[in-house]
């Protein structure tokens, strides 16, 4: 039977703190990326407020298959979870809507500090606001930062000397290379434990659905990012001149997501030019996947033991509990 929501009648404040890159720091990223011979942009990009939006959609999509799979899992297993979340404070990384949240916190009611760390800031208020709402006592703090980099959590007097458990949820993990995923855990080292999704491998024909669906949602996805550098930068994208295309590489166990240009083009970013050729592509994403000991091969690379690790019976998707050695 689920709990029911820590009910409150009031609502406090969501304590912010701001780390969020300056548009100096977007600006010389996407430069330096466009510059290169394979054209590339971040994937942290995507997520200004109308790409997180656009990625909770993705999320209900009947091909997507990654959220609702991670989300039984997290019914499944709830009470197993809460036990290694103690009494620590919960560091969501890339908190997005905060939907897996609220099952770990339903089953576990001594956790009173949530801190949700994400780069869409007003997507992270919002969120953060929410949970306030519904969990009577719960202390929402929103970290507006990118997760990516080392964690500026010394600087929260609220985290000061309190144990802290790391929820990294989703296949977010899979956007980064394998060495990137080692330098990654290392720096969230920081958090203590970990608690991470990680989507499995599997085939193509499971896969190339889930990330360019029918509905073109995934499409809107990844061309909003040229929205958002025109938008902030003063570019000026054609988005007509450009397609999405996402296509998985079984060899490199990955799917590669890409924008590619539909004609000969030069495209103007404020005193900058940048060519496109007929087919010439901006990689938005890559998501590896991995087996269960792949995995957990590159935490114990990374300095973490491998605890427990859930997962769903199609054996689609993997929760995994870190521990530092």
């Amino acid at each position: 039977m689920t709990a029911s929501p820590r009910f409150q009648t009031q609502q406090p404040a969501v304590k912010l703190y701001d780390f969020h890159p300056p548009v100096e720091d977007f600006r010389s990223a996407v430069l330096r990326g466009l510059s290169q011979s394979q054209k590339t942009i971040s994937p942290k990009f995507l997520y200004d407020k109308r790409g997180s939006e656009l990625f909770d959609a993705i999320c209900e999509l009947p091909e997507y298959y990654l959220t609702r799979t991670e989300m039984a899992i997290l019914h499944a297993h709830a009470k197993e979870i809460a036990v290694a979340l103690d009494r620590r404070a919960l560091v969501e990384l890339g908190s997005g809507s905060s939907q897996k949240i609220r099952i770990l916190l339903h089953a576990a009611p001594q956790v009173q500090t949530y801190v949700g760390v994400d780069i869409s800031r007003q997507h992270l208020q919002e969120a953060c606001a929410a949970l306030m709402a519904d969990f009577e006592g719960l202390d929402a703090i929103a970290v507006c930062a990118d997760y990516t980099q080392p964690l500026p959590l010394a600087t929260i007097p609220e985290l000061r000397d309190r144990p802290t458990i790391g929820f990294f949820p989703g296949s977010s993990i899979g956007n980064l290379e394998p060495a990137e995923v080692i330098a990654f855990l290392k720096t969230v080292a920081v958090l203590g434990d970990l608690i991470v999704g990680v989507d499995l491998k599997k085939s193509a024909a499971i896969l190339e659905p889930a990330y360019d669906d029918a509905q073109g949602v995934s499409a809107a996805f990844a061309l909003n990012v040229l929205t958002r550098i025109n938008r902030e930068l003063g570019a000026n994208f054609d988005l007509t001149q450009f397609e999405y295309r996402a296509h998985y590489n079984e060899k490199a166990g990955r799917i590669e997501m890409a924008i590619a240009s539909l004609c000969d083009q030069t495209v103007r970013l404020g005193d900058a030019e940048i060519s496109f050729k007929a087919g010439e592509t901006l990689r938005t994403e890559h998501s590896y996947k991995y087996t269960v000991n792949e995995f957990q091969l590159l935490a114990m690379e990374a300095g973490f033991q491998p605890v427990q690790v859930w997962t769903d019976k199609h054996q689609l998707f993997s929760l995994h509990h870190l521990k530092q050695m």
